[in-house]
């Protein structure tokens, strides 16, 4: 396991492995290593939000484990938020199931996880990102996101459900 550290300037790293990454954001820990993640906690929250309403816990820590990250905020060794990002690390990233603990809302911790995300050294080459949201629209424009400039251009396929 490679233990990454970021320094006020950038990242330091040690070791050969996997590419583990922390990162301070005042009294909160960001840290993209899965087998911290309290999946409990994750599948509590992303049940209860308009975009996986009811979403079985098998399913949320199967879409962990498929992304190309996940990251897990840490407030006095407690999770508080998360985000993953499905990704080929090279042209296309989307971001989803960003979602921060309310009584930790307000204090920039969306912003860092998404900043941790777009800084991540795996992600690095990455050249369109991609998210939906329904009302965190200044969030993501406060980190460079924009309206998609040409929407007629993408489409989506949702299969029926299986019977």
């Amino acid at each position: 396991m490679c233990l990454c550290i970021n320094t006020s300037r950038g990242f330091l790293y040690s070791g050969l492995l996997r590419r583990r990454l922390i990162r301070l954001h005042g009294d909160y820990e960001l840290d993209d290593a899965q087998e911290r993640l309290d999946f409990e906690r994750v599948h509590g929250w992303l049940t209860t939000t308009y975009w996986s309403p009811g979403i079985e816990r098998e399913t949320v820590e199967r879409g962990a484990q498929h992304s190309a990250l996940a990251v897990g905020v840490y407030h006095q060794g407690t999770q508080v938020g998360f985000l993953r990002v499905v990704s080929d690390t090279t042209r296309f990233a989307w971001v989803c199931d960003v979602f921060v603990e309310e009584a930790h809302r307000g204090k920039g911790v969306a912003k860092a996880m998404l900043r941790f995300a777009m800084e991540h050294p795996d992600l690095r080459e990455v050249k369109r990102w991609v998210l939906a949201t329904r009302d965190a629209h200044e969030v993501y424009r406060s980190v460079g996101f924009q309206e998609l400039a040409e929407p007629h251009r993408w489409m989506q396929y949702r299969p029926e459900p299986a019977p």
